[in-house]
């Protein structure tokens, strides 16, 4: 049984291709964080060397196996587990030994089941080099051998690895199925599900995360209540947070791109709310709040600060300074309508 939650289209392409055994031999699925993208994947793997009629089973030897991460055939590439002692030191790229080391394997038959499958997880992080490898893998497959890379931005990624692999996208799904998987299928409580459902933006593996792990949802309100108190403090207050983030980012940059995706969100439920549209905020569980909020900045200053955020976010993308950056977009922070009356 297919495991992957709310991607009908694709798990129909790849069923089809199954039963008329017409699959490619490389796999590009593209979408944002927790949106199921590892789950196809496992899910293929399971198909391809599954012991009965109508794989995936999910139960026989093969499918356990390659669930709890177990089967000789399947490996995945990736960044997990790429601390060294010294965290500043930890891997930020899929670098050309790791692609090397799965030439060498693709080349051996395999050894337990009827297929060898290779998941590149976070695909955009391949290096030059890596990348370089891959293409003359992925150029010249080998037989009963199958590449999945995943990844949440292709533009990072150069074109002749994209061009020889099927793409599949996965959309997010809307908060209702969101929120009705959690309910009827992982026994969430029904308040709980409709603000978790809106939190994951349609990604519900961290819904279903959250779900089960308070320290997850505990870690989201305090980076979210970092930023609304940030708006309250003053420079001095404000250069501080830039400089952690800063830190952050020098370490493990990833996570300070997703708290600025965080202050997008936040903003953007500005926006909503500004122009009637609250219904439709992500964070309704704060939207009194929120509303409060909305109220002492202006339209024009909110969708003015918005920009400043995803321009922030492209400078880092593209190696600015750090620091610098960050604290810009402090300044940059609008000033509520009460601060003015008494300035």
């Amino acid at each position: 049984m297919w495991q992957v939650i709310g991607q009908r289209k694709a798990v129909s392409l790849l069923q089809r291709s199954l039963e008329k055994g017409s699959l490619t031999h490389a796999y590009m699925f593209i979408g944002p964080p927790h949106v199921g993208k590892m789950t196809l994947a496992i899910n293929l793997a399971q198909a391809l060397n599954c012991q009965i009629n109508e794989p995936p089973c999910g139960e026989c030897n093969s499918c356990q196996k390659i669930a709890q991460g177990k089967h000789a055939d399947v490996q995945i590439i990736g960044l997990t587990g790429a601390y060294e002692k010294d965290e500043a030191k930890k891997r930020t790229e899929i670098g050309i030994e790791q692609i090397r080391q799965v030439q060498h394997s693709a080349s051996l038959p395999p050894f337990e089941g009827r297929y060898k499958i290779f998941i590149i997880d976070g695909a955009e992080f391949l290096s030059i080099e890596a990348a370089n490898c891959l293409l003359k893998t992925l150029e010249e497959p080998f037989e009963r051998v199958l590449f999945v890379l995943l990844a949440k931005n292709i533009r990072t990624i150069p074109d002749t690895v994209t061009s020889r692999c099927q793409k599949l996208e996965l959309m997010p799904l809307s908060a209702g199925e969101a929120e009705q998987e959690l309910i009827s299928c992982w026994d969430v409580e029904e308040q709980k599900a409709r603000v978790l459902s809106r939190l994951c933006q349609g990604c519900i593996g961290w819904a279903i995360s959250a779900s089960r792990d308070e320290e997850l949802l505990e870690h989201y309100c305090g980076d979210r209540d970092s930023i609304l108190d940030i708006i309250n403090y003053g420079y001095e207050e404000r250069f501080g947070y830039a400089a952690r983030l800063a830190r952050q980012f020098n370490q493990r940059r990833e996570i300070t791109l997703e708290v600025l995706n965080l202050w997008v969100d936040l903003w953007r439920d500005l926006l909503l709310i500004k122009t009637g549209l609250n219904g439709a905020i992500t964070n309704i569980d704060i939207e009194e709040e929120l509303s409060q909020l909305a109220r002492e900045i202006s339209l024009l200053d909110i969708r003015r600060f918005i920009k400043k955020i995803q321009e922030a976010i492209q400078n880092l993308r593209r190696n600015a300074n750090p620091r610098l950056v960050l604290e810009v977009l402090m300044m940059d922070i609008p000033v509520r309508k009460k601060e003015r009356i008494g300035s």
